[in-house]
């Protein structure tokens, strides 16, 4: 572990040569797939080449390339085996994404970051306990693909736990036929019933679904809190969706100051970052050595169609860039649907800003993921709500009204005032948004937001009704279209 922190000590100094000798690699690994010979990998001699005649690809564009390999083709890619593809839904809607995952991909990404998140941490906190206990994940679930019995297919997390070596899979619980069920709710019986005999010391996962299962070992060993079950539980590592909404839902059942929060930016495409730092929350060093070579996207350019993308050493702080990655597993120059910004250059470090397709842009107001979380947390601080979900439409202008936003939020915790804490919401919004600011100067353009106290379980069963329970599925926080909220009120009857 102390010889990986020299290792990220040295690219926190040379970012850029790392970055510089990883493309170089990444290009010359892949010249003889069948992409390689298309865009000419064998005579690349620069980061300005490769940008010139390598598109900028979505999901779609490499959908062909990613359904031949499903179905038994090799070296299109990448040239190694590709045995196993993430399935990512990315959102709730109904089109799945298989994102493949090379053998070097799972070693020299997902595991790596798994590795340096342990190392970081006991950098961090060098009196842990940590291993003299068990560490709980959650994961989803795998399948053979139905197009070849030799392809499996499934949430990243189980993929990486089917591919745990065997001394890694003596530190976690629950064992694999459990954690790897693809039923939910049996899934979290029997977890219930298997980790509560465990001495639990971490937990890693999705802050929803994690707090979904600390919720029922209370209500099954009718214990007060979670330290009544794991007295020596000390980490919680957490990713897929931003913590500050459902901090204080964490700190009610683990009440403790000796419980530790640590930040991750792990995908189906990769892992990404981790929080380096005590103290910072959401902040996160930008991992640069794991087979994966950064572009970015500033977002008043997204919309078209070859954008300019900058490379690590033009980016500035403070500005919004759709992420672009090509990687170990054969994703080339590809929009992960992620905006990132930010918060150090020296080393680089980020904050996850929300999703390419996740934000309100009705009436010029540009609200994104991060000011909604920000508004929703203090919000709850100021009327000691606790939330476990939300999300947010427009609300179109008819010929007699004027817009606005319509929330949709599941308290844990009533306000102790809903409509002051609609006030903290809306103004706060205003503050951290100019241009919703200025749309609402006056009610010119959109009028206070309109904010729905949904039942408990409200997300849950808009989700079981999708068959989407379980794994990396999350709520989409903001759409710009009203097809969620509408779909989330009719399952519900609301």
């Amino acid at each position: 572990m102390k010889k990986r922190i020299h290792d990220i000590d040295l690219f926190r100094k040379y970012p850029h040569e790392v970055q510089e000798e990883l493309f170089r690699n990444l290009v010359s690994t892949a010249k003889h797939t069948e992409w390689g010979k298309k865009y000419g990998y064998s005579d690349i001699k620069s980061v300005k080449e490769f940008q010139e005649r390598v598109p900028i690809s979505t999901y779609e564009d490499l959908f062909p390339y990613i359904d031949r390999v499903m179905k038994g083709e090799q070296n299109l890619l990448w040239p190694s085996t590709i045995e196993w593809f993430a399935k990512s839904s990315g959102t709730t809607n109904a089109r799945s994404k298989f994102i493949p995952v090379s053998p070097e991909s799972l070693e020299d990404c997902h595991y790596k970051g798994g590795k340096d998140m342990l190392s970081i941490y006991v950098n961090l906190y060098p009196d842990t306990k940590l291993f003299t206990g068990k560490g709980l994940s959650i994961g989803g679930s795998h399948h053979p693909s139905e197009h070849n019995s030799k392809i499996s297919c499934g949430d990243v997390s189980a993929v990486i736990m089917q591919n745990l070596p065997v001394w890694a899979e003596a530190m976690r619980t629950p064992p694999l036929k459990v954690a790897l069920m693809d039923k939910w709710e049996e899934k979290i019986e029997k977890m219930v019933e298997v980790t509560v005999l465990e001495n639990v010391t971490s937990l890693s996962g999705v802050p929803t679904w994690t707090y979904v299962l600390l919720k029922r070992i209370l209500e099954v060993t009718g214990k007060q809190n979670i330290l009544e079950v794991w007295p020596n539980l000390e980490l919680f590592t957490h990713g897929a969706v931003a913590f500050g909404p459902y901090r204080q839902l964490f700190r009610d059942i683990i009440p403790t100051n000796n419980m530790h929060y640590l930040e991750v930016y792990n995908a189906s495409e990769g892992f990404f970052g981790i929080q380096d730092q005590r103290g910072t929350e959401d902040e996160m060093l930008l991992m640069l050595d794991y087979g994966v070579y950064y572009e970015f996207i500033p977002m008043d350019q997204f919309e078209e169609e070859q954008p300019q993308t900058l490379t690590l050493d033009q980016v500035e702080l403070g500005k919004n860039y759709a992420l672009v990655i090509s990687t170990n597993a054969g994703l080339w120059r590809y929009k992960i649907g992620d905006t990132i910004r930010f918060t150090s250059i020296s080393p680089y470090r980020i904050k996850i800003s929300g999703r390419t397709k996740h934000f309100i842009n009705a009436f010029g107001e540009e609200v994104i993921v991060e000011n909604a979380e920000v508004a929703v947390t203090k919000a709850c601080e100021e009327t000691g709500a606790v939330i476990s979900n939300f999300t947010a439409a427009p609300i179109y202008i008819e010929s007699e009204k004027r817009g606005g936003h319509e929330w949709l939020i599941e308290f844990e915790k009533q306000p102790d005032n809903l409509e002051r804490f609609t006030q903290v919401l809306d103004d706060t919004l205003r503050e951290v948004n100019s241009d919703y600011d200025a749309k609402r100067q006056k009610d010119i353009a959109l009028l206070q937001p309109v904010v729905h106290a949904v039942p408990q379980g409200t997300f849950m069963n808009w989700l079981s009704k999708k068959g989407k329970l379980g794994g990396q599925n999350k709520i989409p926080r903001l759409s710009n279209t009203r097809e969620y909220l509408e779909e989330i009120m009719e399952v519900n009857g609301l």
